[in-house]
């Protein structure tokens, strides 16, 4: 058979060599006149997701709100209607328009009608006082304010401080009867009724416009505001549905605030599969329960905060369901003992990281199922880490910030985590030099510190300020909670440095305990021991409830005041 095949290749005429020589043509043949044009090239914009969702779906249920319930095409329209009313009152391209609303079907219309009227949509925070409130009112120069009734006490201090006079309109909540002042004569249905259903309304012209500015916590100084284009958050709605395995029709429980990062897109993300978007008024167990139990929630966001409401909730509060429910959770690792209590509840936990600057998520723990078979131990340090790139994160890694090189993917040699991708940020509003700076030398900057595994996943160490040096080792804080978190009796932990006269500082450990359960210090100290090297384990422990922001994260910041560190 060998002889056979060759004597018959001998045999056969060599056929690249008998072929006449091409004439080949220089440059590249694939542009020229190939160029773009309104009929193969259109901007990206998540509106047309929401538009088409409409149009094939009208029927379909986009909003549920304590007893009420609006269809897509209601949702559509209404939407449109704000868009041309905002362009009625002046409202132009690049203008921006601030709200301060709770999880309501307001809030999923602003994220829809402010960007179809070509201006930024400008969600708060509404915990805030009203000096960050009339700081970011300034700063984002503020043309509409829409604010709901419960926080006008807030609003109305906010807008006797700031310098911006924008056109105020008050959301008066139909479901709910809510205590507040009035603080316009325009209110939000009336200025909704008057508005043109058939208003045209224009993708953007440039993907690269802006859709949304956030602002961070501002725990250095004052907050910078994170610009978002129409391109990133388009790219972040197939990311998210195909991150946490949304098809057509789900059932979206808002959980997570809508003001944090833009509700990490789900706003859009819900509207291009069509889903249905559950409002929540407040976050508590109750509602929580009966939403997953009555509308068949499929997805529920947030920080490790709402899995322990969800988890400490009373036997009345809770109800029963079969199907399997998905909780994307953001911030510090859950604890093993916290994430099999949530199985058993008959939740999927994903774990997710990301930052204001990344549109929310970027990095997502993918789960292999043959980490399923693994012992618990080693199962839970799978779960620590927080994985890999999210779709639209085109590079993820850990370097050297000093040298920009990638460290070695050996699970122990810390760097700062770096991020490239569509879904970064176009920079700080009116903050060139921090912009700069964050995109030092090509990658965004996240400021974390960690570490790379040798299948490529990376784990969160410490925020480079929250690393403690003490006698000239890094000591990481996430380290110490993560062994804290390990004991039953800790709902909640922080771990900051204190100042040491001998050793520069140490670590200093404030601790939540779970409802009902007492501990000394000296049991938990040496359950610290037992458990790591004694030159991570903390000196101090405080017992006392963590101060954190209102998507449930502990503002460590407020720990390394005196006051706290000396109680």
């Amino acid at each position: 058979m060998k002889r056979y095949f060759k004597s018959f290749f001998k045999s056969q005429p060599n056929q690249i060599k008998d072929q006449p020589k091409s004439t080949f043509s220089s440059g590249d043949i694939y542009n020229g006149d190939l160029q773009k044009t309104q009929a193969n090239y259109q901007s990206l914009s998540p509106l047309t997701f929401f538009k088409r969702s409409a149009m094939i779906y009208p029927n379909r249920i986009a909003i549920v709100h304590n007893t009420s319930r609006m269809d897509y095409k209601t949702f559509y329209q209404r939407s449109v209607k704000l868009a041309s009313q905002l362009a009625k009152v002046g409202v132009e391209k690049g203008h921006t328009v601030s709200v301060m609303l709770s999880n309501t079907p307001a809030m999923l219309e602003a994220h829809m009608g402010v960007p179809m009227s070509g201006a930024v949509l400008h969600t708060m925070n509404t915990r805030l006082d009203a000096d960050t409130i009339a700081f970011q009112m300034d700063h984002a120069e503020t043309k509409v304010l829409i604010t709901d009734l419960e926080f006008s006490k807030t609003m109305k201090a906010a807008l006797e401080k700031c310098n911006v006079r924008p056109i105020v309109i008050d959301y008066v909540d139909p479901e709910f009867d809510i205590e507040g002042q009035r603080l316009s004569d325009i209110e939000y249905e009336a200025f909704l009724s008057a508005g043109d259903v058939n208003y045209q309304w224009e993708l953007p012209e440039n993907e690269w416009d802006a859709i949304s500015v956030n602002y961070t916590s501002g725990t250095t100084g004052n907050p910078k505001g994170v610009v978002y284009h129409h391109r990133g958050a388009t790219l972040m709605c197939y990311s998210n549905n195909l991150t946490s395995g949304l098809c057509n029709h789900p059932t979206y429980l808002w959980t997570l605030p809508m003001f944090h990062c833009n509700g990490w897109c789900f706003p859009w993300s819900i509207a291009a599969v069509a889903g249905t978007n559950i409002c929540l008024r407040w976050v508590r167990p109750e509602p929580i329960y009966e939403a997953i139990a009555n509308e068949k929630v499929d997805l529920l966001c947030g920080a490790p905060i709402v899995m322990s409401s969800i988890l400490n909730a009373t036997a009345l509060e809770k109800r029963s369901f079969e199907h399997q429910v998905t909780f994307v959770v953001a911030a510090a690792p859950p604890p093993e003992s916290v994430l099999k209590a949530m199985t058993d509840e008959g939740f999927k936990v994903v774990h997710v990281y990301g930052l204001t600057e990344s549109y929310g998520p970027s990095v997502v723990n993918t789960w292999k199922e043959e980490w399923d078979v693994l012992p618990s131990e080693e199962k839970a340090k799978k779960q620590a880490r927080q994985g890999v790139n999210y779709p639209s994160l085109e590079n993820l890694t850990v370097m050297d910030p000093l040298t920009m090189q990638e460290v070695p993917k050996d699970g122990g040699t810390m760097g700062e985590v770096m991020l490239q991708g569509n879904n970064i940020m176009k920079g700080y509003l009116k903050n060139s030099s921090a912009t700069k700076e964050a995109f030092s030398k090509g990658w965004f900057h996240t400021g974390d510190l960690g570490v790379i595994h040798p299948d490529g996943y990376i784990q969160l160490k410490d925020r480079s300020k929250d690393i403690i040096i003490s006698g000239g080792e890094n000591i990481s804080s996430i380290e110490i909670e993560n062994t804290l978190y390990k004991h039953d009796s800790i709902s909640a932990v922080a771990v900051v440095g204190r100042p040491h006269e001998k050793w520069g500082e140490t670590p200093c450990a404030f601790v939540e305990l779970s409802e009902g359960a007492t501990i000394s210090e000296d049991e938990l100290l040496k359950f610290c021991r037992d458990n790591m090297a004694h030159y991570k384990c903390p000196t101090t422990i405080k017992f006392c409830e963590l101060p954190k922001t209102s998507t449930g994260k502990i503002q460590k910041f407020k720990l390394r005041n005196s006051d706290f560190l000396e109680q």
